[in-house]
């Protein structure tokens, strides 16, 4: 498929699959009698928010995985990587524990401030003088996974000594991710943080490109390796934020949605940020669209949980792919 066409395609799949996935729920609208059945309160208040939500971050995961697994070189990389997601996690699930998720706005803020947490961290540990490309790259990935297992440990902590069931089922609720009750105010909190992250990882593209061929080349042709680490870390860092304040913890996206647009593209990093982006953007807002159709007698699906039923063996699939790869 020629390169500009691919984003053609996925936009306009998405402009069309937009509006339909409107009327799709457990109470279907007749796109006929809009006026009908409380049609418009559904669809202005609960389901249009939700939808715009469903674009917005899963544009941010597929744009943050293509320029995570560009910059890792690595192709099982994810956003949750750089221990980002799970200190937005953290952030929140601490404004649930302590009771300020009751005050307007104080979950995400602290799941934003989670997240910021997480970059300061990251660009501590990670810059310095002396760290070559290969150096950062290396603590990158180790400092992730050092701040994931912290995160993963105080949330678990958290959760056992929860001050009441209450909060225990808020919390554990949350972590499963959904865009269920979202309103027009986590869209106007999302919106700006990911479009700005979005920028940040765009303007990283031909920096990305330049990595492709090796640390030496890419020093030749003018790479600041604390530039680009600059980027990556506010870039992924706003989106992901942005993301789990909004969403909750939502996972594989940034995995699957690169894998899914490469063999279409000329495999480049710059040339896979927006596909994935577009086509993230889909996977969420089809995802969130039938995990809302399935009936079940405890409300809804978790998107989190249904993406994850998905992922994981599309994670196995690309492991035995890579296995053989090796053989």
């Amino acid at each position: 498929m020629n390169r500009a066409a691919l984003p053609l395609v996925l936009g306009g799949l998405l402009l069309v699959l937009f509006p339909l996935c409107l009327l799709a729920g457990q109470v279907w609208i007749n796109p006929f009698d809009p006026a009908g059945a409380n049609a418009t309160v559904i669809l202005a208040q609960l389901r249009l928010p939700r939808a715009v939500l469903a674009v917005i971050v899963g544009a941010g995961l597929g744009a943050a995985g293509a320029a995570m697994q560009g910059y890792l070189r690595n192709p099982l990389a994810d956003p949750g990587l750089f221990g980002v997601a799970p200190l937005a996690a953290l952030g929140a699930v601490l404004s649930l524990f302590t009771g300020f998720a009751v005050q307007p706005f104080a979950l995400p803020a602290m799941a934003l401030a989670g997240a910021a947490g997480g970059m300061v961290l990251l660009a501590l540990i990670a810059s310095g003088p002396r760290t070559g490309l290969a150096g950062g790259v290396a603590l990158f990935t180790l400092a992730g996974m050092m701040l994931s297992s912290l995160a993963g440990a105080l949330t678990s902590l958290a959760i056992s000594l929860a001050p009441n069931p209450f909060a225990l089922t808020e919390i554990v609720t949350w972590l499963m991710g959904a865009l269920t009750d979202r309103s027009w105010h986590d869209v106007a909190l999302a919106a700006p943080l990911t479009a700005l992250g979005l920028v940040l990882l765009w303007r990283a593209g031909p920096a990305l490109d330049a990595l492709t061929l090796g640390e030496l080349a890419a020093r030749s042709m003018g790479l600041d390796p604390a530039a680009l680490r600059g980027l990556m870390v506010v870039g992924v860092g706003l989106v992901v934020g942005a993301g789990v304040s909004a969403a909750g913890v939502i996972g594989f996206v940034g995995l699957m949605v690169p894998h899914i647009v490469r063999p279409f593209t000329d495999r480049r990093p710059s040339s896979l940020l927006l596909p994935s982006a577009l086509a993230g953007a889909l996977l969420l807002l089809l995802a969130d669209t039938l995990c809302r159709c399935l009936p079940l007698a405890g409300g809804e699906l978790r998107l989190g949980i249904a993406l994850s039923l998905l992922g994981a063996p599309f994670f196995l699939h690309l492991l035995l792919r890579l296995r053989r790869g090796l053989a």
